[in-house]
C-alpha cells in the first residue's frame, strides 16, 4: 500500500481533512507517514481557502502509535534509533506551529505516538469511549515528539507525572474532566459535536485566526515585557487589515462579514 493510502488528504470546503488509514493496525505510525504528513502540512499552509484541519483515523481508532514491527526491526539496538524521535518531532512541532488551527477527533486507541500526534493538535474533541493516554513507559519506551514539553503545557505538572509515569488510559469522558480534550461526545453524536466545534473555526476571519493562533503559540515562552510587544505589533497589524474593516463596517451596517484573509 503507498503511503498516500496511508495517510490521505482531503479537501472539503475551508476544512483540510486528514486519515490515518491503517485500521487494520490500529492507525499505528511508520516513519514515510510521518514525512507525508510533513508534505500535507505544507499543502494546507499554501491553501489560502483551508481555515482549519481536523486529524482523524479510520475504523473507528485514531492511532495506537508508532508502528512497533517497523522499530523493532529499523531502530531498536541500531545507530539510527534517535533519527525516529528527530523526524516524528519535526513533524509534530510542524503541526503544532500550523498557522492554520488543527482539531483531533479521537475514536478508540490514542496512544504513545498517536497520543503525541493529538497533543500536537489546538484541539481535541473525543468520542467517550476512546482510551487515551502516553502509554509509553508500559513498555519501557520514552516519547520522543512532545510529551515532556506540550503535556504540561495542557495539563500541568502533577497530571503530566501522572499519565506519564502511571502509563494509564483515561477514556474520553475521563479525559475531558482531566482537561485534556476540549469536549467529549456520546459515539452516535460525535461527529455533529466535531462539525459543530470546526463551524466556530472556519466561520471566523482567516487573517486574525492566524494572527492570534500565532501569537498565543509565542506566549507560552515569553515574558510579559516582551508579549506586551507582541500585542502592541499583532493590534497594529490588525487595524491595518482588510479583514478588521469589514469586521467593523459589518457589525455597524448589522449584517454578516465577508472574509477576505487579509
Amino acid at each position: 500500500m503507498a503511503v498516500e493510502d496511508d495517510i490521505q488528504f482531503e479537501r472539503d470546503g475551508h476544512v483540510a481533512r486528514i486519515w490515518l488509514n491503517r485500521p487494520h493496525k490500529r492507525n499505528c505510525i511508520t516513519v514515510p507517514m510521518l514525512h507525508r504528513l510533513d508534505e500535507i502540512i505544507t499543502e494546507i499552509e499554501a491553501d489560502p481557502e483551508l481555515r482549519v484541519a481536523v486529524v482523524r483515523g479510520r475504523g473507528n481508532t485514531f492511532s495506537s502509535g508508532f508502528d512497533l514491527d517497523s522499530l523493532q526491526a529499523e531502530f531498536i539496538g541500531s545507530s539510527t534509533a534517535m533519527d525516529v524521535a528527530v523526524v516524528s518531532a519535526k513533524v509534530c512541532d510542524r503541526l503544532y506551529n500550523m498557522s492554520t488551527p488543527s482539531v483531533a477527533v479521537l475514536e478508540g486507541y490514542v496512544t504513545a505516538g498517536g497520543f503525541e500526534v493529538m497533543i500536537s493538535c489546538d484541539f481535541a474533541i473525543a468520542d467517550e469511549t476512546a482510551q487515551i493516554g502516553d502509554f509509553h513507559i508500559r513498555r519501557a519506551l520514552f516519547g520522543g515528539a512532545g510529551p515532556i514539553y506540550r503535556l504540561p503545557r495542557i495539563l500541568g505538572i502533577r497530571k503530566t507525572k501522572e499519565l506519564m509515569l502511571t502509563g494509564k488510559l483515561l477514556s474520553g469522558k475521563e479525559a475531558d474532566d482531566f482537561d485534556l480534550v476540549n469536549a467529549s461526545a456520546p459515539a452516535e453524536k460525535l461527529d455533529a459535536t466535531v462539525e459543530e466545534f470546526i463551524s466556530h473555526l472556519t466561520d471566523k476571519s482567516p487573517f486574525q485566526m492566524k494572527l492570534t493562533k500565532m501569537a498565543v503559540d509565542r506566549g507560552l515562552d515569553a515574558d510579559i515585557a516582551s508579549l506586551m510587544v507582541l500585542e502592541h505589533l499583532a493590534v497594529g497589524v490588525t487595524l491595518n487589515s482588510d479583514d478588521a474593516a469589514e469586521g467593523v463596517a459589518a457589525f455597524l451596517e448589522k449584517r454578516e462579514p465577508k472574509w477576505t484573509g487579509r
